[in-house]
């Protein structure tokens, strides 16, 4: 047989000089695009609508600063999504596949980007094809629908050409690279972020919050104008007051607070060893309650150690127990090593022997369940137990003192006679006993899945201190409420059944984690909320995942989870702040309106209020936050009931400020601009005590949260008192507003904390 090789380093080198990387340039993004969607969508259309209608009353100074809202969101939008573009796009960058190599007659790990043709890869299943190839020995089993469409796999043998992107489903062979980058037939090469998810819990809830305040401020408008024509009141005249309630509703900020929140933490998740494929899996990760955990590479290494090493010499007396390892190890496969093979090489390495070269050599399929070699005049089959005991009739009689329950067994045949029997055990990462600690702490419950049998699952879950037995998914119950409590872990689970076990557990009403590492692992991983790609990860696992781990081990997982309750956090400040303000301005407005015969806020005021608190709200994304370490529920009524409670004391004080400043004789010019004032200063005390769990005044906002309400009440105060778009007041009656507002907080926090927050 004539061995193949690949090119040399030198020569490697040069070509890629000449034709460059293994990589198509993405796409630019478009910053014009992007900035024109942010005109063409239902908040944009509801703030045109009510450009349109501002113009048609003559109202053109309103008119131009919801222009300008609408503008400055529509830019703030796109500012955002192109630095979240940037986020994932440098992510992306880090998860280019590597790829056995030979160069220089030696085998190595490479990026995939520094293919050239004529480079010799191995592959193998689980892998994606990197570039266009010729298949030179063996065959694959490869998944082409990311190029044909068709669904079923298709079949290569050697002499046939493979293309980049498709996916190996069986097989392993080696191939030469015939066509890289843009020259490849895909036209580009792996990308494994998609920047196209499907909406998150998260972002379900906040189209929830719009939908009911819109509901509020249909209800609120309808009395006013059932108020206005029982009076006789020119019912046009309210119209700019009206449009504006629905603007004020508008969560201009929210795409951008969103994006904001989500790119900052997955930046600051890539520098902690996590890479984030799909920001949703983020924001999901405050809610996660239920995580699977493939034992071998998370619970344990991704590195497997002969634990004992059975021989029997029978089928060769002439051959020493060292010439039968020596032969055993020659079937391994030493160009894309299992962890199989890397701890029998392993096991010949402590005994210091020296490996012997095969002269023909087959690679273990699942198909054949074993690897074949020949050495010299012996025939050598190291694989399945089971599987070569059909060869060797007198195998079972010979392993009667082997407790194959200890570990995973690995079977050798010299000459189709049973030569030795490995048994091999998975070590446990230092860090695991303390991370699943952590986990249940947390209020997660960790479930180890493995395809060991219950006995050996059952002695990695003791080691770890799971609490609960190992069941068999042969024994679950599909038809029963889970008692996740009385569950450490599954057995016996074969790779096809991990996308069912999630699918249950999700059926039963859990937010699921999913660790995997395999081909098969894809569809589990996808189906889960939270789809963690572990460092050892195969492309398509990867490429199906919302996360990657960097490093090893289960502790980068308690940093996506920390993640995960930062974004909750900020959106539920975000959240609660806009239906508390939404909530208090057009209830004021109404009761103003009913009780006094006017709407206590001139419209230019409205506006400019709205744009403040947009400007304010945008900032939240990069709040500092306090977080629960215990998985969070996204309950709109109790989010509802803290909202509209904080309001409703908001309300009480606004209410009385009008009442006492009109009881006292002040002109409702002036009132009106107070009222300003007071609605801009309660919206900075709403957020800050939105924001923490804490008394207000016991904690600080982040620099940028700060900043921005310093500024808003700076340009509130001097509009107020040089009577710019309003009426002007005194310094004393600014002052007046300001005291009455600060102390309305301090009571309404106190109030909201002691017994409404914490019920």
């Amino acid at each position: 047989m004539t061995e193949i090789h690949g090119l040399t380093q030198e020569t490697a080198e040069k070509k890629l000089q000449e034709i460059g990387l293994n990589a198509v340039p993405e796409p630019k993004f478009s910053f014009f695009k992007a900035f024109m969607s942010g005109l063409w969508n239902l908040s944009a259309w509801i703030l045109e609508g009510a450009i349109l209608l501002e113009i048609a009353l003559g109202k053109g100074i309103q008119a131009s600063f919801v222009l300008a809202m609408l503008l400055f969101a529509a830019l703030n939008s796109a500012i955002q999504k192109k630095r979240s573009r940037r986020v994932l796009s440098s992510i992306s960058h880090q998860l280019t596949p590597t790829v056995a190599v030979e160069r220089d007659g030696k085998w190595s790990n490479m990026d995939s980007k520094y293919l050239v043709p004529g480079d010799l890869i191995n592959l193998k299943a689980g892998a994606v094809l990197p570039a266009d190839v010729e298949i030179k020995t063996g065959s694959l089993t490869i998944d082409e629908s990311s190029i044909t469409g068709e669904s079923k796999p298709a079949k290569h043998s050697a002499g046939e050409t493979a293309f980049a992107g498709t996916t190996v489903v069986k097989g392993n062979s080696l191939a030469i690279v015939t066509a890289t980058g843009a020259k490849s037939r895909s036209g580009k090469t792996i990308n494994l972020i998609n920047k196209s998810a499907a909406p998150g819990h998260l972002q379900q809830l906040l189209t929830r919050i719009i939908f009911y305040l819109c509901l509020l401020d249909s209800a609120l408008t309808l009395i006013l104008l059932i108020a206005a024509i029982i009076r006789r009141e020119n019912v046009l005249s309210m119209l700019p007051f009206l449009g504006m309630m629905f603007i004020a509703a508008i969560p201009v900020a929210m795409p951008s607070t969103f994006a904001l929140s989500n790119s900052f933490e997955a930046t600051r998740l890539s520098k902690e060893g996590v890479l984030t494929s799909d920001l949703t899996g983020i924001q999901d990760a405050a809610n996660l309650n239920l995580l699977l955990l493939d034992k071998t590479g998370t619970i344990t290494e991704n590195k497997t150690a002969v634990a004992e090493w059975h021989v029997f010499n029978e089928a060769d007396p002439a051959l020493s127990n060292d010439e039968i390892l020596q032969l055993a190890a020659a079937a391994t496969d030493t160009r894309g090593q299992s962890i199989i093979d890397s701890a029998i090489l392993e096991f010949l390495q402590t005994k210091k022997l020296a490996l012997l070269k095969p002269t023909t050599y087959q690679p273990f399929t699942p198909d054949r369940g074993y690897s074949e070699a020949q050495v010299g005049q012996h025939n050598v089959k190291l694989g399945s137990f089971k599987r070569l005991s059909l060869i060797d009739e007198t195998a079972n009689q010979q392993v009667q003192a082997i407790d194959f329950q200890a570990g995973r067994s690995v079977a050798v045949l010299i000459d189709d006679h049973l030569a030795g029997v490995f048994i091999l055990q998975d070590q446990v990462r230092p860090d695991s006993q303390a991370a699943l600690a952590e986990l249940q702490q947390r209020g997660i419950k960790p479930v180890m899945l493995t395809g060991d049998n219950q006995r050996t699952a059952a002695a990695v879950a003791k080691q770890v201190r799971l609490t609960g037995r190992v069941v068999s998914i042969n024994d679950f119950d599909e038809n029963s409420e889970p008692d996740l409590k009385q569950i450490a872990g599954i057995a016996d689970v074969l790779p096809e059944d991990k996308l069912e076990i999630v699918k249950f557990f999700q059926a039963h009403g859990y937010i699921v984690g999913m660790t995997g590492d395999g081909i098969n692992d894809a569809a589990a991983l996808k189906q889960a909320e939270v789809g963690i790609a572990v460092a050892s990860a195969a492309d398509v696992a990867k490429r199906s995942s919302k996360m990657v781990l960097l490093d090893e081990g289960l502790t980068p997982i308690l940093k996506i989870l920390d993640a995960g309750h930062r974004v909750y956090e900020r959106m539920t400040t975000w959240s609660l702040t806009k239906l508390t303000r939404t909530a208090e301005l057009t209830t004021l407005l109404t009761l103003g309106y009913l009780v006094f015969g006017y709407l206590p806020m001139v419209l230019n005021a409205m506006v400019i209020y709205t744009i403040m608190n947009n400007l304010v709200t945008m900032m939240i994304g990069t709040d500092r936050t306090q977080i629960s370490h215990q998985p969070e529920n996204w309950d709109m009524a109790k989010l509802s009931r803290f909202a509209f409670s904080l309001a409703a004391g908001w309300i009480i004080a606004g209410f009385g400020l009008v009442w006492g400043l009109t009881a006292s004789g002040w002109r409702p010019a002036l009132i009106k601009t107070m009222i300003y004032c007071f609605m801009v200063i309660s919206g900075m005390l709403i957020l800050l005590i939105t924001r923490t769990r804490k008394f207000f005044w016991q904690d600080y906002p982040s620099k940028w949260v700060a900043g921005t309400q310093i500024a808003d009440v700076i340009v509130t105060c001097g509009l107020a008192l040089f009577g710019i778009a309003m009426t002007k007041i005194s310094l004393g009656a600014l002052l007046l507003t300001a005291v009455v507002a600060l102390v309305a907080a301090i009571i309404i926090d106190f109030i909201y904390k002691k017994f409404i927050y914490f019920e």
